[in-house]
């Protein structure tokens, strides 16, 4: 055997067949050998995507088992599988047994394994806060992790501490409030409700310890240090499957695993002076908030209430009046319509970090600088457009899902500090159908007369003049009602407890409810009084103001990803 400072090479033996393995700089890789010594098939595998090797005979699953041998080591890695689907492929855990001529021939192929592990993967974690969501989805949180995360976890040498939530926001506050010190990141085992409260906790913390005010939409957030990963396990899994290309717990276990490392853009989302919520995924007005709205009064359905109040809202046809100002991106970088796909090493997404961060000195850690705190990036020549709309829609990625496989805007990235701006003018119902039904086939969605998008740095929505006065008269409706509530000495108790050191403006299920039955929503497509305003569903939450401030922040958090992989042609 040959050892230097360059590669490692030998014979070993997987079964009966004899191959020469070769370790060299970022790839281990074997080769089979034939009795007449000629080479045949050859298996090269990333270092940074083993997960780990052992001494003997080693299988996890489906049960442990080890079997002590002084000439066998078990090497564990990403296997990728032809399953899967047209947008990302799914990794399975590799194994595979190697047998060496002596014991110390393969003493030095584990520590020199060993080694290039550790020199190729060196932000890995080894400590991780995961929150389980007992009650999302199928309820089965508790059951994936048991079963399909935890082992994985121990064969690669990760601990972790595991929170089980009994309430909402739970999750957020104990980011929030705790000791977070010796974690390499927080995971959460559920859907996109979940992670959106490790997104506010995090943001929430880093600006805190920053000294930065979220509510000014004018200030440069700092982007956060803490990677957060998402094991899905919900009804929607919108951002895990945007992000990995497939809804699969093992999956993005794995990626966790070896460290992927996929910065994310986020869509703060203000109502004057005041921060109400962030979003990765989608904020929309109309149709989007109307399903939502309705949706909240057949929760007793489960996840099928969203077809079911979709239909519903569908059947209504409403349009709604308002005023939209936005600052476009620059053209010249990206387009919404340029029919690219913001794939796993997106050239747009990685020159974008030196135009959103300027000043960043390249020899330190981005996440550890403390950056000018006031941005320029709502300086510009703002876009007004007005008119009635079906649908109002910002989001900061494609927002796929299993059901509409392209998302909200194919080409949105997930990194280049913009987001797409979609405005669907008020049109026949036949045509809106149409609108539909391409997000889940391969025909542009865009390419309609009453259908515009554009690729913005900053939103506004208002009200045009005579729908104000109405609308603030709908709003103390609310408050008044939400007064009433107060009345009751149980309910004061409840959300007492749920807003137990909240930090953000985050509506809750008891708001949500008021919000819907008090704007008149529907209840069947034969409504009484079709309301004058409609509501923003941000990322399956209702907000309580319909004037409101969005302004993207460039690559603010990162997750344990590494964007889409393209399926054809790895």
């Amino acid at each position: 055997m040959e050892i230097d400072a360059v590669r490692v090479e030998s014979s070993l033996w997987i079964g009966n067949k004899r191959y020469r393995a070769f370790l060299s700089g970022w790839y281990f890789s074997w080769t089979e050998i034939d009795k007449r010594n000629r080479e045949k098939k050859t298996v090269s595998l990333p270092v940074s995507e083993v997960i780990e090797v052992k001494e003997g005979r080693v299988e996890i699953q489906p049960q442990k088992k080890v079997e002590d041998t002084d000439l066998d080591f078990t090497l564990f890695y990403v296997k990728r599988n032809s399953r899967g689907n047209s947008h990302g492929a799914s990794w399975s855990l590799g194994r595979t047994q190697f047998c060496c001529p002596s014991r110390d021939v393969r003493d030095q192929w584990i520590t020199q394994l060993k080694t290039a592990l550790k020199t190729h993967s060196p932000s890995r974690p080894h400590r991780l806060l995961v929150f389980i969501n007992p009650f999302g989805g199928k309820k089965r949180g508790k059951q994936i992790y048991h079963s399909l995360v935890a082992p994985l976890f121990e064969l690669a040498g990760i601990s972790s501490h595991v929170v089980v939530t009994e309430r909402e926001n739970q999750a957020r506050d104990y980011i929030l409030k705790k000791d977070l010190t010796g974690f390499d990141g927080v995971i959460c085992v559920g859907g996109d409700g979940m992670f959106s409260e490790l997104l506010h906790g995090v943001i929430g913390r880093t600006q805190q310890e920053a000294g930065i005010p979220e509510h000014d939409p004018t200030v440069m957030l700092q982007p956060c240090d803490l990677h957060i990963g998402i094991i899905p396990a919900g009804s929607t899994d919108c951002v895990c499957f945007a992000t990995v290309g497939i809804n699969d717990p093992v999956t993005s276990t794995l990626h966790i695993i070896i460290g992927d490392s996929q910065p994310l853009d986020v869509c703060s989302v203000h109502h004057q002076s005041t921060l109400m919520r962030y979003s990765v995924s989608m904020v929309g007005y109309g149709f989007y908030g109307d399903v939502l709205a309705e949706s909240e009064r057949h929760r007793w359905m489960g996840p099928l209430r969203y077809d079911y109040s979709g239909c519903m809202v569908y059947l209504c046809n409403r349009s709604y009046p308002g005023l939209v100002q936005y600052l476009p991106a620059d053209s010249h970088i990206s387009s919404p319509r340029d029919n690219t796909r913001c794939l796993s090493g997106c050239r747009v997404c990685s020159e974008s970090k030196e135009r959103l961060f300027p000043h960043f000195d390249s020899s330190s850690s981005l996440y550890s600088t403390s950056l000018s705190r006031y941005s320029s990036e709502l300086v510009g020549e703002w876009v007004t457009v007005d008119g009635k709309f079906k649908c109002v829609s910002l989001t900061c990625m494609s927002s796929s899902c299993p059901r509409s496989p392209k998302g909200l805007s194919p080409s949105a990235h997930l990194a280049d500090g913009t987001a797409d701006l979609i405005l669907v003018r008020e049109t026949n119902p036949v045509g809106f159908l149409t609108y539909l039904h391409r997000h889940t086939n391969s025909l542009d969605q865009f390419d309609l007369p009453f259908v515009e998008v554009h690729r913005v740095k900053a939103v506004r929505f208002s009200l045009p003049p005579g729908e104000e006065e109405e609308n603030e008269e709908e709003e103390r409706e609310i408050q008044t009602s939400a007064e009433r509530s107060l009345e009751d000495p149980e309910k004061l108790c409840s959300e007492n407890a749920n807003s137990s050191g909240s930090q953000h403006h985050l509506p809750r299920q008891k708001e949500r409810g008021n919000v819907g039955k008090n704007r008149g929503f529907v209840c069947g497509p034969c409504c009484t009084k079709p309301p004058s305003v409609s509501v923003w569903n941000c990322d399956g939450e209702i907000l309580p103001h319909t004037e409101i401030l969005c302004r993207v922040h460039g690559q603010l958090v990162r997750l344990f990803a590494r964007g889409v992989e393209d399926s054809t042609g790895s």
